[in-house]
């Protein structure tokens, strides 16, 4: 068998295709041949994909460079034998990985859902009869027999075709079925262009057909998917990013402050082991162990938000980067439209015929005033003609409709307005059909109409008008002259350019049924269907105009279609304009190399048609090249590898495929375009908190270091032992920055650009708050530790209990510094959050625990310091509150810039 090039077969003639697989299509394979190409080429079945197994998403939640530097401060509290020290880290690693790790189980299982498509048997010619198979069992060869309702199980070139229409959508994206024939193609042509060829992974809609296997397995078209998901690149979020880079800076810190304070102190005579257990304490110091524990239940917290908004998301860093996305590439089909066609009305010779709906009733008008079949004398025979020349049903009971969405919007249109199939055929026998034919475009149906017979016609509007040489006008049947064909035309033209779907109606009535069913038709009118757009979708396109988001529309629909329905949606510029771009010119294209000129041109276009699934992976990478944080939605098998690779992948729950829905982040349960935005509020709040108890955890501990560094430097006693600020870490740090992640955010927080994707967590400005924040509690805790010492005469360890109260107390009160500074001084979003008061009366409690309660008193070593040394630790703490709120008032920057200001600064 001479080895047949899958990539051609459409452009080959069936004959030289089956002589190229050397089998006979009235006989088929014997069983040996079979064997023999089946060890060639291996089963019918697409390659597993590796699943992530449970412990690789629990290592999964050690990665960070804080958690190892948790562990390496772990592990030399346990090497000097300071065990309490060493379990309670051990313990914040594991209460983060527990988190991690349920929210994170629901790991992506994309391969497996592609492999469920394929499960299924076929019919085939073998040995010359026909016979049922497993479908993993097909050969490059075999010769398949397809009927209406089979689902396609490889790649086939058609050698026989009878009114065969294929539902292509989970390939191509394309809502309509696409008719298929036997004759060849251009060699250029796009999968949704391949008439010639019936995929894997399809089905089929009407008719009947053969073909002859020229693919299987991952050689197929939907094996390309597959690979193109298996090989997609999952690239950390954004968050994960920006966390990572804050640790490297506090390792680095901590190694650096550990270094100076451990040279000094030998220096200054003290004992090398001492020193080294100082570094261990100033590492416990600057690091703030309760950040990955507090980052991951906020963004627990927002997928739970989400969730209630019908959003699931499958990975926890994946609610913060919604709200850092700047461009979504969205598919039309049953994302921005319903995926469901509607008979929006008619053109008849002089006038167009607009449809109405009030639930399941259905009126007409007509100048905008209502008129029904006894005004209007052609609607009754569009109606008839539509539901006569029809190879849909609608169904019965609990059978479903079935057949081609535009016919069963005919039916329906048909049935509403009391002219149903059922209702027409008595006293209309159909007597004969002639099915769709790709060549005349066409398909007509032949009924008895008392003793003569009426031909009911429908197909493309060129195609008909060009057969017709009358046409029904308001005072009844006229001549079709070349105007008036015309005319006809460019009603067609500029009813498609509203993103309509048009298909011409036309009859004849004659006494034979055996005539030329497309010779001397009269033209009664064109029906205009829809896919209409979901209802929320365009309130939702502009709300993510308004925050500085772009929306792109990626189809396998033609591009004036995809055009008119991008308009209609609100895409493009303010004026209307639109730039679209077709599929085959970026055939070519390779976002690895890109060509400048064409990446300009392809990054300024807000719709892209006739696109193939390469393609979508290619763009969605070219955005990410060129800085963006790309959101991609998407429903069917086609959007699964774009899906994966993009920062945040957006899968329709209702409509979409399995193999989206796993390859996804992010699940849309209503399938409601609007509550992406919903989403993208909640993550731009999200990650507006997480930088505020991050600005709040990192000032507390810089002042632990701060505290513990000079204390060291200057010759005093250690202020502050590695167990209490572990303590303070784990309890006054923690609760009262959850509290801030749990803030509702800014009102105006849609109104304001996206962040630059390379903006930090901490930016410089920031950078200068904690230390003026840190400073001050620094400033407050040695000089009310001193005073302790020099003042109140107090000996080492209760001069060290006012230390510890002072810090803990000044950190509580450290919270209302991190408001925004717009925000008014007793009324603002910090002091509005119930969750901060909350959290300070439980921290106030949990110290009040660690002075009094006998047993935790003692391990923290924290004795009684007396009523004077309380009142001094209770006063000393309200000066960094003071300090606090003059630095807010003197801060004249925003607490938001925007991407041109944080990128200029940078």
């Amino acid at each position: 068998m001479k080895e047949l090039d899958e990539t051609e077969a459409f452009a080959k003639h069936a004959e030289i295709v089956t002589q190229e697989l050397a089998v006979d299509p009235e006989y088929g394979l014997d069983e040996s041949e079979v064997v023999a190409r089946r060890n060639r080429h291996g089963p019918n079945q697409l390659r597993a994909h590796a699943k992530q197994s449970a412990f690789a998403i629990l290592a999964h939640q050690f990665k960070g460079v804080i958690v190892w530097l948790l562990a390496f401060a772990a592990g030399l509290s346990f090497y000097f034998h300071d065990i309490a020290e060493g379990i309670a880290i051990v313990v914040v690693l594991a209460i983060n990985a527990v988190i991690g790790f349920v929210t994170e189980l629901r790991a992506a299982r994309s391969m497996e859902a592609l492999l469920d498509i394929a499960s299924v048997t076929t019919r085939v010619r073998r040995g010359g009869r026909a016979q049922h198979i497993d479908a993993h069992d097909l050969v490059p060869g075999d010769v398949v027999l397809l009927d209406a309702g089979d689902v396609v199980t490889a790649d086939l070139r058609l050698i026989e075709a009878s009114n065969l229409q294929c539902d292509e959508s989970v390939l191509t994206g394309e809502s309509v079925p696409v008719p298929k024939q036997t004759g060849v193609v251009s060699p250029k042509a796009a999968i949704g262009d391949r008439s010639c060829m019936a995929f894997k992974g399809t089905a089929i809609t009407q008719g009947a057909a053969t073909g002859v296997v020229t693919a299987t397995g991952m050689a197929t078209e939907l094996g390309h998917i597959s690979h193109l998901v298996q090989t997609a690149d999952s690239a950390a979020s954004p968050l994960e990013k920006r966390l990572d880079r804050l640790g490297h800076r506090l390792v680095w810190l901590t190694l650096a402050l550990a270094a100076l304070v451990i040279g000094a102190g030998i220096l200054r005579g003290h004992e090398v082991a001492a020193m080294l257990q100082t570094g261990v304490a100033l590492a416990v110091a600057a690091v703030p162990e309760g950040l990955p524990v507090v980052a991951t239940l906020s963004l627990a917290r927002g997928m739970w938000r989400m969730a209630a908004r019908n959003a699931i998301i499958s990975n926890l860093s994946s609610v913060e980067t919604l709200g850092a996305t700047t461009v979504i590439l969205t598919d039309k089909t049953g994302t921005l439209t319903e995926n469901r066609m509607t008979v929006a009305g008619y053109l008849v010779a002089d006038a167009r015929l607009n449809l109405d709906r009030e639930g399941e009733a259905v009126h007409f008008e007509r100048d905008g005033r209502r008129v029904d079949l006894e005004q209007e004398v052609r609607l009754e025979p569009l109606l008839r003609i539509g539901a006569l020349c029809n190879g849909a049903s609608l169904g019965q009971g609990d059978e479903p409709p079935s057949g081609d969405p535009m016919e069963l919007a005919l039916l329906r249109v048909a049935q509403q307005a009391g002219q149903g199939r059922e209702t027409l055929l008595t006293g209309c026998e159909k007597v004969s059909e002639y099915s769709f034919d790709q060549d005349t475009k066409m398909m007509a149906s032949v009924h008895r109409n008392g003793e003569g017979f009426f031909y009911a016609i429908k197909g493309a509007p060129e195609a008909v008008i060009g057969n017709c040489s009358h046409v029904l006008g308001p005072q009844g049947v006229q001549d079709l002259d070349s105007t008036s064909r015309h005319e006809w035309e460019d009603r067609s033209r500029q009813a498609a350019g509203e993103g309509l779907r048009l298909l011409a109606l036309a009859m004849k009535e004659t006494d034979r049924d055996d005539e030329d069913p497309y010779a001397g038709l009269t033209l009664v009118g064109i029906v205009c269907l829809r896919d209409p757009l979901r209802s929320d979708v365009v309130g939702a396109i502009a709300a993510a105009r308004a925050a500085g988001v772009r929306v792109v529309m990626m189809t396998g629909d033609h591009a004036d279609t995809a055009a008119a329905i991008a308009g209609q949606a609100g895409l493009g510029t303010d004026e209307g304009h639109l730039t679209v771009i077709e599929g085959d010119e970026l055939t070519d294209f390779d976002p690895q190399t890109p060509d400048p000129a064409l990446s300009d041109r392809i990054l300024a276009a807000d719709v892209f048609a006739r696109v193939a699934p390469a393609t979508k992976l290619h763009l969605a990478t070219l955005y990410q090249s060129r800085g963006h944080i790309v959101a991609m939605t998407g429903d069917g098998v086609n959007d699964a590898p774009a899906l994966k690779k993009a920062d945040i992948g957006i899968a329709m729950g209702q409509r979409g495929t399995e193999v989206a829905r796993e390859a996804a982040r992010m699940v849309l349960q209503d399938d409601s375009f609007g509550t992406i935005i919903a989403a993208m509020r909640q993550g731009r709040v999200i990650f507006d908190n997480i930088r505020k108890f991050v600005i709040y955890l990192m000032s507390c501990n810089v002042s632990e270091v701060l505290i513990v560094g000079l204390a060291v430097g200057a010759g005093l006693p250690m202020p502050l032992l590695p167990l209490q600020i572990l303590f303070l870490n784990l309890v006054t740090d923690v609760f009262p920055a959850f509290a801030l992640g749990l803030g509702a955010g800014d009102e105006n927080v849609m109104r304001q650009p996206p962040r630059d994707p390379d903006e930090q967590i901490i930016d410089r400005h920031r950078w200068m708050t904690i230390a003026v924040l840190g400073g001050a509690i620094t400033l407050a805790t040695l000089a009310a530790f001193w005073l302790a010492l020099h003042w109140l005469k107090l000996d080492d360890a209760p001069a060290v209990t006012v230390a510890f109260l002072t810090l803990a107390l000044a950190q509580l009160w450290n919270v209302f510094n991190v408001r925004v500074p717009a925000a008014r001084l007793f009324v603002n979003e910090v002091t509005r959050n119930p969750w901060v008061w909350g959290a300070i009366l439980f921290c106030l409690v949990l110290i009040a625990a660690a002075l009094w309660l006998p047993g935790l008193s003692e391990v923290l070593k924290l004795p009684d310091p007396g009523p004077a040394g309380l009142l001094l630790a209770v006063g000393a703490s309200l000066g960094p509150l003071v300090i606090g709120q003059i630095f807010i008032v003197l801060r004249r920057a925003p607490d938001r810039q925007s991407p041109a200001q944080t990128t200029a600064k940078s």
